[in-house]
């Protein structure tokens, strides 16, 4: 079937349609293979929209993790900071607290209280004191210095803690250095 149109009010010209003179089940198969062309551009579309969701939520979780690690190298660096004020505290014996000096107790008081500023400072940011005392030995947070022959702990278990260990997130910052129990 022709279509006419004129063009400047001249003479008509005749536009050709190719799907209204092609026999009905070429149309039938030309219409069949535009569906399935529209359906594989959809499932294209739906593929590179789930492709960009994706890496959308791979950078959002890259993020969240660099803000959470970022201080990692600062904070290893204060947990001998850490270390020397627990070896300040411990260097004053029960006997010499008791003995009731007011300068050595303003002078603890001072550093009990910023030894824990110091911990609560780290907790807000992420950072714990791992517990390892009665806890099965975990090689990937803790390091076993020595062994110690006895029944009063399963064998396996931390007995003893020599230096604090940290962690960061899920990830070890600091493995505790700890003995380990072992049978007799």
């Amino acid at each position: 079937m022709a279509k006419q149109e004129h063009l400047n009010d001249d003479e008509p010209v005749e536009i050709e349609s190719p799907i209204a003179e092609a026999p009905e089940d070429e149309r039938d198969v030309e219409i069949a293979s535009l569906r399935d062309e529209i359906a594989a551009l959809k499932d294209r579309m739906l593929r590179f929209a789930a492709e960009a969701d994706n890496t959308k939520k791979r950078l959002e979780r890259e993020k969240a993790e660099a803000a959470l690690y970022a201080a990692t190298n600062f904070a290893k660096d204060l947990l001998s900071v850490t270390d020397n004020m627990g070896r300040a505290l411990a260097a004053v014996s029960p006997e010499e607290r008791a003995a009731g000096d007011q300068a050595l107790d303003n002078l603890l008081a001072g550093v009990e209280l910023t030894e824990r500023e110091l911990l609560n400072t780290f907790q807000r940011h992420g950072i714990r004191r791992l517990e390892t005392v009665g806890q099965k030995f975990d090689p990937n947070m803790q390091q076993a210095l020595f062994e110690v022959p006895t029944t009063d702990y399963p064998p396996g278990t931390v007995v003893q803690e020599m230096q604090s260990g940290f962690a960061i997130g899920d990830r070890c910052l600091r493995p505790a250095m700890v003995g380990v129990a072992k049978a007799p």
